[in-house]
């Protein structure tokens, strides 16, 4: 017993001296690793990164096996495996790459506020947020599709051009109207740039990862369009007329005219929401999934 005190003593002193000979530049190297493997995390979270990262695992897994039992041509060939596996990951994981470096890109580091716009600029995204909230409302009672895209940092001309520019006020007749079925722009995404209705009948990327056989296809161009940007879409069905908003990849659905503005005016303008992020960060390390009917 004496023996294993003796030991624990030892252990625990060297621990002490441990802690004791860590420097602030050890910290700062600690948090910027715990940042990085967060935001890792975050990236490849329900994408299909995530399930190739586990298959790498496994190779991973079964490189070490093949070492430990001294497996010459298997060892060879997973070694060249591993040699390419950079390249490959660049290729594989360019959506999830170029989605991590357009938030970076988007950061907002001025201090302005989400949009970083002027005054006059701001009243146009709440008007339009407040006629956007009554259209989707007027179109999900009457059942009728709409995909609505909001524009934020990250430009979407790329977006637009498979469209066609409109550059209107945004009132609620004329977003009716134009998703009104058999019109000749109702078959697409409305773009909002600026509080102004710049474009409508684009065409949005699908998302890839696995979502609810409820969803539609305007429901999977919305995930789509919010994990590649940081726009915002709201989606209204066609088959049940629930109003929906995708926001970073995630899809959250159950919203009112009223509820929708103030979903729209959370995000745009900074607020934490209840419904999309004001949750515990474990549970946003942990995952999220897409709301169903």
């Amino acid at each position: 017993m004496s023996e294993f005190f003796r030991v624990f003593a030892e252990k625990f002193f060297e621990f002490i001296n441990v802690l004791l000979s860590i420097t602030p530049v050890d910290v700062i190297d600690i948090l910027l690793m715990a940042f990085i493997i967060y935001k890792g995390i975050q990236l490849i979270r329900e994408t299909r990164a995530e399930q190739l990262i586990k298959g790498i695992l496994v190779l991973l897994l079964i490189f070490i096996l093949v070492r430990a039992f001294e497996l010459k041509y298997m060892s060879w060939i997973l070694t060249n495996v591993f040699g390419q596996i950079v390249v490959a990951a660049v290729v594989i994981f360019q959506p999830e790459i170029r989605r991590l470096l357009e938030r970076v890109g988007t950061s907002d580091l001025t201090g302005k506020g989400r949009l970083g716009m002027a005054e006059e600029g701001a009243e146009a995204v709440r008007a339009c947020i407040a006629a956007v909230g009554k259209a989707c409302q007027t179109l999900g009672e009457s059942e009728t599709g709409a995909l609505i895209v909001f524009e934020r940092k990250t430009a979407l001309s790329e977006i637009t051009e498979t469209g066609t520019v409109v550059d209107a006020s945004a009132t609620p007749s004329l977003i009716c109207n134009i998703f009104y079925p058999n019109t000749p722009l109702h078959d697409g995404a409305m773009l909002i740039r600026a509080g102004r209705v710049y474009a409508a009948g684009c065409i949005l990327p699908l998302t890839e990862k696995e979502i609810s056989r409820e969803l539609g296809t305007r429901h999977r161009a919305a995930i789509g369009m919010s994990e590649i940007s940081d726009s915002v879409v709201v989606v209204v069905s066609e088959e049940t007329g629930t109003i929906s908003v995708a926001n970073n990849g995630v899809l959250t659905r159950g919203f009112n005219g009223e509820t929708l503005a103030a979903e729209l005016e959370a995000v745009m303008f900074g607020a934490q929401n209840a419904q999309t992020e004001a949750r515990p960060w474990w549970k946003r390390i942990i995952g999220r999934g897409s709301g169903k009917d």
